[in-house]
């Protein structure tokens, strides 16, 4: 049975690359994946870019307002028609007809609510595996609510880990603005190449307690 996964840990936990390494394992098998992430990420513009060199772009961009199952299915559509257009179609070695083998969501905490619950959708019936990929809370501690969304559906969840400073397990993601922790702002802001550059540092519950001085949200 097709499964809704979230696969969540702070800043620097390799989630884009745990992404890019699962599509390569479908792809190398000779099955079909199709990767997305919201538009709001611009990071990287159309691609999903890992902390550690590797890069791909992505199938398509997801806006706000789409409907996403919608969009999937139109995607999805796509890659059936490439494949049986195919010289050698996957139907000629295993007999079941070309379609997408997983479909694969980088940065999804900035997903709508609604959108994740077109997830589960093209999940339960559509019967597509769906690993989405994202932070769990912002600077302040707070629930992205994609995030919170896919907490409540997903079939499974999965914790890729990451270290803070002191060497201990990060929970959490500080936000830096021109190298100074901030701990007021909006919900999302995008690491920008400027003089007060916008960055984040993965940190336990210790060290950012420390520095946004016993603040949580």
């Amino acid at each position: 049975m097709a499964k809704l996964y979230f696969r969540y840990g702070a800043m620097n936990s390799g989630k884009s690359t745990a992404l890019l390494q699962a599509a390569y394992n479908y792809e190398e098998r000779g099955q079909h994946v199709l990767l997305a992430k919201p538009v709001i990420d611009t990071k990287g513009a159309d691609q999903i870019d890992s902390r550690l060199g590797v890069k791909r772009t992505v199938d398509f961009l997801i806006e706000p307002g789409d409907d996403l199952r919608a969009l999937f299915a139109g995607h999805r559509a796509r890659v059936r028609d490439r494949a049986e257009a195919a010289l050698i179609p996957e139907s000629a070695a295993t007999g079941a007809a070309p379609d997408v083998a997983c479909f694969l969501i980088d940065e999804a905490q900035f997903l709508t609510r609604d959108q994740v619950d077109d997830l589960l959708r093209i999940v339960v019936l559509d019967g597509i595996p769906v690993l989405a990929y994202g932070i769990r809370t912002d600077f302040q501690t707070q629930a992205f609510p994609g995030s919170r969304r896919l907490m409540e559906l997903a079939h499974s969840l999965e914790e890729l880990k990451t270290i803070c400073r002191c060497g201990r397990k990060a929970l959490f993601n500080a936000r830096l603005v021109g190298g100074r922790f901030v701990f007021e702002g909006d919900q999302v802001a995008i690491d920008e190449l400027t003089a007060d550059r916008v960055t984040y540092e993965s940190m336990c519950a210790e060290c950012y307690l420390r520095e946004s001085g016993g603040r949580l949200g």
